[in-house]
């Protein structure tokens, strides 16, 4: 039996439900402890930083006891109907704690605030707070609010925000790996997606304001970046008037991270491909420190649906940007996303679904049954007409395809040997450290002296699994 896939950091199961956890600053602490929870993309771990840098600075000291805490916050997923579903669930778990400390605040962020707003106090008569994504900066006044016995809510969404001058704290712990948001929003309208209601408008960061912070986490030990944006590629920063205007796009930035140090590992996520263009390709091939990984998401298979999920991009075009990859990046690794059962598709439809998973063969791979999500475009014009039973038919038949290329490109790698940046020890034994190689694949490998987490090491592969490969460390 094969072990299932383990997703890379764009969406890990394992953090959901995560409470931060920071050193406490005694000179500033107001004696209040904060208790904050994330579910979602790495997006929202990212901001979850941003929420508990701004309370920081008031004081506020953190706790991953929500029963000893004066406020909490769960940071919320709005993509998909189990993903609100499990919030709700672990609200009713907070009424105890509420009954016990009446002056308990309770708040609710992210985008599953900014979808119901403040229905969500009706909604949940627990609920004290309802903050959108772009209203963090709000959030101690929103607080004394609370403080003075009213419900408090901001949802207003900006053009201009994106927390450049804050500097995060860092959820993970380990000190070798960290999110860095350099855009925030989306401009693209996939009639399946909320974001672009919760997240609003495309924004990018100024590149100086990343590049500092990926120095500053270089020189503070960390080793590797990945920078996140629900569409990277669309990435545009100007700076000067008319003639003297200096443009950064993606490729762009990507060098310019790079360039910070040879030993600063790059990742990103996530990419669109109507706007992945071969000059991020040619970066990336140029750089080694940029892997030689791409997150693609390609939804669907057939260019009738991929029109109703108004992707902007056809099969073919699909292929075309594949096949660029593989001719720029031989040795890249590609993951995607796919949904099955999209309103109205049929079952010669599914089909090229799967015919592109035979001519791409992914490394990995986030696969789901439609969920209608009220608001969005699709749920507007298009009956969720697919039985359920055909939905858990084609994504069982998606997730055995995916189960087998996964095992198959795992397999390719033994025999080589990665470069493996050592996160800490595995989670099966502290006999064993784990890592990722450059192509995202988890690695594990034996302890030994003269290695240590934060370093690479080359690891020659001696067997793998579906998603882990096993080696030896070599000189």
């Amino acid at each position: 039996m094969m072990d299932l896939l383990i997703p890379d950091k764009t969406h890990d199961e394992s953090r959901q439900g995560e409470a931060l956890m920071l050193n406490a600053e005694t000179a500033k602490n107001n004696g209040r402890k904060l208790y904050i929870e994330s579910y979602g993309c790495a997006m929202n771990f990212s901001d979850s930083e941003i929420v508990a840098s701004i309370l920081a600075e008031r004081g506020f000291e953190t706790t991953t006891d929500h029963t000893s805490a004066d406020v909490i916050f769960i940071n919320t997923c709005s993509i998909r109907e189990n993903a609100e579903q499990r919030v709700r669930n672990r609200l009713k778990e907070f009424t105890i704690t509420k009954v016990k400390n009446p002056g308990l605040v309770v708040g609710v962020l992210g985008c599953m605030a900014e979808r119901l707003k403040s229905k969500f106090l009706e909604e949940e008569k627990l609920v004290d707070v309802v903050v959108g994504p772009d209203a963090y900066r709000d959030l101690p006044n929103l607080i004394d609010k609370v403080d003075d016995g009213q419900k408090a809510v901001n949802v207003l969404l900006s053009r201009e925000e994106t927390y450049a001058d804050i500097s995060p704290v860092r959820l993970n712990s380990n000190g070798i790996n960290a999110f860095v948001s350099i855009m925030r929003g989306c401009d693209n309208m996939c009639s399946f997606c909320v974001v672009p209601f919760t997240r609003g408008r495309e924004r990018s960061r100024d590149p100086l304001s990343i590049e500092a912070e990926c120095r500053d986490l270089f020189d503070r030990g960390y080793r590797e970046v990945t920078l996140l944006g629900q569409n990277v590629d669309s990435y545009k920063y100007s700076t000067g008037e008319d003639d003297n205007k200096v443009t950064t796009n993606f490729a762009n930035l990507l060098e310019q991270i790079a360039l910070i140090n040879p030993d600063l590992r790059v990742r990103f996520s996530t990419s669109h491909p109507k706007d992945i263009t071969d000059e991020v390709l040619y970066a990336i091939n140029k750089h080694d420190n940029i892997c030689n990984y791409i997150h693609l998401p390609v939804q669907s298979g057939n260019s009738r649906v991929l029109e109703l999920m108004n992707r902007t991009y056809d099969r073919e075009w699909y292929i075309n940007r594949i096949d660029a990859i593989r001719r720029i990046i031989p040795d890249c690794a590609i993951s995607t996303d796919v949904i099955t059962g999209f309103c109205s598709e049929t079952d010669e439809e599914h089909k090229d679904t799967v015919t592109m998973m035979d001519y791409v063969k992914y490394d990995f791979a986030y696969m789901f049954k439609y969920s209608e999500r009220p608001g969005t475009l699709a749920a507007k014009r298009y009956a969720d007409d697919i039985p359920e039973e055909v939905k858990q038919k084609r994504l069982t038949e998606i997730v055995a395809k995916q189960q087998e290329y996964s095992f198959y490109r795992m397999q390719a790698r033994i025999g080589k040997v990665e470069r493996v940046l050592i996160e800490g020890f595995s989670k099966k034994s502290d006999k064993d450290y784990c890592g990722r190689s450059d192509q995202n694949a988890m690695v594990i490998f034996p302890v030994g002296e003269g290695y240590k987490p934060g370093e690479y090491v080359n690891v020659l592969v001696e067997r793998s699994t579906t998603a882990t490969l096993i080696g030896k460390v070599v000189d």
